[in-house]
């Protein structure tokens, strides 16, 4: 699985970010390109040190979470359609530039954190390595940028 901390895939990343344009629609699911931008900040935030949830989980979905979580980093595509938690749901429409910029910040912020070693817990997976991290955040970024055809 690539990383956010190569730099050719970060690059790559970016270039894919930038070629999005407000008419974008996408092959599946329920956001609009705006929402999929900030929605794809979120998980960013959390990494970065800037968002927490609100949604406590239980201990049925940390169980769930538990099992699920070397399915955020590993090679493995994510299927269309897979469920978006409470936290990361975005309902209303935001500018287009401004939160394709958001976007861009927030990835270039987490990129700068290649050897941090003191990373948050994850609200619902809890501990991750840098790798990991790297890892899941593109792997997320890539899930959405194929949900738009970029």
């Amino acid at each position: 699985m690539q990383t956010l901390f190569d730099t050719k895939t970060h690059q790559e990343v970016l270039q894919r970010i930038k070629t999005l344009n407000p008419n974008h629609q996408p092959l599946w699911g329920k956001m609009d390109v705006n929402q999929m931008l900030n929605h794809c900040q979120r998980p960013l935030e959390i990494a970065n040190g800037r968002l927490t949830f609100t949604e406590k989980p239980g201990f049925v979905k940390k169980i769930l979470f538990k099992l699920y979580k070397t399915h955020m980093y590993n090679d493995k595509l994510w299927k269309p359609n897979i469920p978006t938690v409470k936290d990361f749901r975005v309902e209303e429409a935001k500018p287009f530039a401004e939160e394709q910029q958001k976007l861009i910040e927030a990835i270039n912020e987490f990129n700068k954190k290649d050897l941090n070693l003191h990373w948050p817990k994850h609200p619902f997976f809890g501990e991750f390595n840098t790798e990991q991290w790297g890892k899941m955040q593109y792997k997320h970024l890539d899930h959405h940028l194929r949900q738009f055809g970029v």
